[in-house]
């Protein structure tokens, strides 16, 4: 089972931080992988992944529309830049390029 995480913000920190964070979580689980998203909304980080969370995952995906805070802890990961809308409308096909590359 692939095991992915990711970090969802947006510049505003309110609906599509959370749209996203939703929309990558159920192309995962249509796929069958475990997927954890941490939020980085107006209210603060909301489901922060731990050390352990981390280490475990195969593929990070962090939204690029605004800065994501302590993002040092992703260092010798993979990791994927994406635009929070492309998280919104597109996860299935982020989520299938993840796979192509994680098959190579």
């Amino acid at each position: 089972m692939v095991n992915i995480v990711a970090v969802t913000a947006c510049p505003s920190g309110v609906a599509h931080t959370y749209m996203a964070a939703e929309s990558l979580e159920k192309a995962a689980k249509e796929k069958g992988w475990s997927c954890k998203v941490e939020t980085q909304g107006s209210i603060g980080i909301e489901n922060e992944l731990t050390n352990e969370d981390i280490a475990n995952a195969d593929f990070i995906i962090l939204t690029k529309d605004i800065g994501i805070k302590n993002e040092d802890r992703f260092k010798n990961k993979p990791i994927a830049r994406i635009a929070i809308s492309d998280a919104v409308k597109k996860a299935d096909l982020i989520l299938n390029k993840i796979e192509e590359n994680l098959n190579k």
